[in-house]
């Protein structure tokens, strides 16, 4: 189903009119009510008459995470304290987080923009959707509860954690919609495997909306098999709202931007210019209606493209291919560039490894180590090592011919790396200690 029509479908010429309405709106606002943007502004000698279509936000200053946690937690914020009606923060667990405040219409247009990916998956009024991320700052839980709500389904507000009663309660109330990290999602599948009074066939399940990290095709497979469902893609992102900045349609071929909402640019990291269409780079958004924290060109650090091909699905809404990485998640070793994501990859292709993993990287004698611990499924497990090693070899090969790399691979017990219900932890780089 199409949520908004209007939106979604509208035609490139009527969107870029709404756009440039948009953005010399949201530059008047940043100007007029946010010191820290009319101080950026003045220095580039910039005004907001200076910006007459959308093609000119390329002259507007880029915003940075540095950038909101130095105005924490209300420096970005446009809109008096009495106008906000929510306050959320980054899951961050070091320094300052992020800070988003919300008006009504923040909210409401923040829940439309989940709901319309829900929607497009078949969630309707009579579905059960259970959200299992985190209730609180994070914005994961609050984002898929409204927006279920705006459906007219029934909102299930389990949050993240307790996975045996998450089970419990998603086979005895009958969920059909399951929303988390891809990561807890993972664990729920383990969960229901051991379990001895649930099956997957017991279970009504039949679409999940995971987001909050990256995650891959292979997973994609992984989850859909183990828990029989259709897993779709949902992002989003504190600076601009949670879960509902885009999301994928049935096709699953990339996810569909609300360009209405959020203006999406892909630059080089290096030199921040725009590249050319359908390369990748990093990706940059603008908020077009935000009332109480408009943010103008937020470098997240995801490395993607956007794909301007129509949609099988009559959307016409950009699409972003799947994220590689972040920019600040990738780690040199040895002069190479390694992104966790290229490890989960390497993972799902072989059926005897779960798809856990956890890599140290450290320095010893001037030379960077690359440790990468992975499990084996119960089924081929042995403490052996010689027995191991048919299975440790091409794993080793395909790591080495994707990352270019020689990882020291080291076999764990099943279920012995740690499981996360949040965004998942796989890095440690002690070298940033030293």
């Amino acid at each position: 189903m199409i949520l908004n029509r209007a939106m979604e479908c509208m035609d490139r010429e009527s969107m870029t009119k709404l756009q440039t309405e948009r953005l010399i709106a949201t530059v008047k606002r940043c100007y007029e009510k946010v010191p820290f943007y009319r101080r950026k502004m003045d220095k580039m000698g910039i005004k907001p008459e200076d910006i007459k279509s959308i093609d000119d936000i390329h002259r507007l200053p880029f915003t940075t995470k540095h950038d909101l946690r130095d105005e924490y937690p209300f420096g970005l914020q446009a809109v008096p304290q009495s106008e906000v009606v929510r306050i959320h923060a980054s899951s961050g667990t070091t320094g300052k987080p992020v800070v988003g405040t919300y008006t009504k219409n923040d909210i409401a247009m923040w829940a439309e923009g989940a709901a319309r990916v829900m929607a497009a998956n078949g969630v309707s009024k009579g579905d059960i959707v259970q959200v299992s991320y985190g209730y609180g700052l994070f914005t994961g839980g609050l984002g898929a509860h409204d927006a279920a709500g705006l459906l007219g389904a029934v909102q299930l507000p389990t949050s993240a954690g307790n996975s045996e009663k998450q089970i419990m309660l998603m086979k005895d109330f009958g969920s059909t919609v399951l929303c988390c990290t891809p990561s807890y999602a993972l664990h729920l599948a383990e969960v229901i495997e051991k379990s001895e009074t649930v099956n997957k066939e017991d279970l009504k399940l039949k679409v999940g909306f995971f987001g909050a990290e990256p995650w891959t095709e292979g997973m994609r497979k992984e989850l859909e098999e183990r828990l029989g469902i259709k897993a779709i893609d949902i992002y989003g992102l504190t600076e601009m709202c949670g879960p509902g900045v885009g999301g994928e349609c049935e096709f699953q071929n990339g996810t569909h931007i609300w360009e209405d909402m959020f203006y999406p640019e892909i630059i080089n990291p290096d030199t921040l210019e725009p590249v050319a269409p359908g390369e990748f780079g990093e990706l940059v958004f603008t908020s077009l209606c935000k009332e109480a924290m408009p943010i103008l060109r937020y470098r997240t650090r995801d490395l993607t493209r956007l794909i301007y091909d129509k949609c099988e699905c009559g959307r016409t809404a950009v699409r972003m291919d799947r994220i590689l990485g972040r920019s600040d998640d990738m780690m040199i070793i040895r002069g190479v560039n390694v992104f966790p994501s290229q490890i989960e990859t390497c993972l799902t292709e072989f059926p005897a490894f779960t798809p856990q993993y956890f890599i140290t990287v450290d320095r010893k004698n001037n030379e960077d180590t690359f440790d990468l611990d992975v499990e084996l499924r119960s089924e081929y497990f042995s403490p052996n090592p010689s027995k191991q090693m048919p299975y440790i070899k091409p794993l080793y090969d395909r790591i080495v011919s994707m990352v270019g790399i020689k990882p020291n691979i080291h076999i764990k017990e099943p279920g012995q790396i740690q499981r996360s219900i949040g965004k998942a932890k796989h890095v440690n780089d002690k070298r940033q200690f030293k």
